[in-house]
């Protein structure tokens, strides 16, 4: 895929990761439980590659922030680097996993960077952001507890959208 292919899709996965979410907040902590700004950053990873995928992780939740005020800024710098491994890792995976074909590749990579994600988004929560007043109990309850609807909904929905874009032949890949 051309860079500027890459860099538009880029951009059509950052808005898309501006907008989505907005239909989710109607819903009492719609944005929380289910997560949609993940739903793009994990496609760009999957359809981009680690380096788009890593950009549109990382400036979504910035101009989101900064347009809609979702996520607040409290939230900002842990969504950010938790966005950001989504995209890097779910595109390093989709590249270079030793999986010939397509289905299980996309489920592996998506499942690992889903969980990358959390991990790096709890250990600057841990390290970083709230120093001493993180736990695991914490972490597990915001990451896991109470966004499983969201883990379900991107499981769900983020491969059909892939399967979708191969097939459509918008997708190229080496698998």
């Amino acid at each position: 895929m051309s860079k500027a292919k890459s860099l538009i899709l880029t951009g059509f996965f950052i808005a898309l990761g501006i907008v989505l979410p907005m239909a989710f907040h109607g819903i009492p902590y719609g944005g929380q439980i289910f997560s949609p700004m993940h739903i793009p950053v994990l496609l760009s990873g999957l359809v981009l590659g680690p380096v788009f995928g890593l950009i549109c992780g990382v400036l979504t939740p910035f101009l989101s922030s900064t347009l809609t005020g979702m996520p607040p800024a409290t939230f900002l710098p842990a969504m950010t680097v938790e966005l950001g491994a989504f995209g890097l890792v779910g595109g390093l995976l989709m590249r270079y996993l030793p999986i010939r074909h397509y289905v299980p590749a996309t489920y592996l990579s998506l499942i690992g960077a889903m969980l990358t994600g959390r991990i790096v988004a709890g250990i600057a929560n841990a390290l970083i952001f709230q120093l001493g007043n993180y736990s695991l109990q914490i972490w597990v309850t915001s990451h896991f507890v109470r966004s499983l609807p969201g883990i379900v909904l991107h499981i769900v929905v983020v491969p059909l959208v892939y399967f979708a874009l191969r097939r459509a032949g918008l997708v190229h890949t080496s698998i």
